[in-house]
């Protein structure tokens, strides 16, 4: 597995429309291939977090272009595009 970790910076003032977006993309972000897991974390500020599971390196890089294209759907919501790092999983726990 390969998780892509994204820090983002929101228009503090933004987040709430932006949370409202997330969840009308809902259907296109879970619908990209080999998609396991998503995760969206945020403080007040605006400052969060997208933690992204998928099957492997080699599908997360398929996805790039669709990622960046959903990306751009918050670009009035967004301080700046944010830059995805990618990491092989070494655990994935969950209760």
């Amino acid at each position: 597995m390969f998780a892509r970790i994204t820090p983002y910076q929101m228009k503090p003032e933004k987040m709430e429309e932006a949370l409202a977006l997330i969840e009308k993309l809902k259907p296109r972000i879970m619908g990209l291939p080999g998609l396991k897991q998503f995760i969206n974390v945020s403080n007040d500020d605006g400052s969060g977090y997208i933690i992204s599971v998928v099957e492997s390196q080699a599908t997360s890089d398929q996805n790039a272009a669709a990622v960046q294209a959903i990306w751009a759907e918050f670009k009035d919501h967004l301080q700046s595009m944010p830059t995805p790092q990618g990491y092989g999983v070494n655990c994935n726990w969950s209760n």
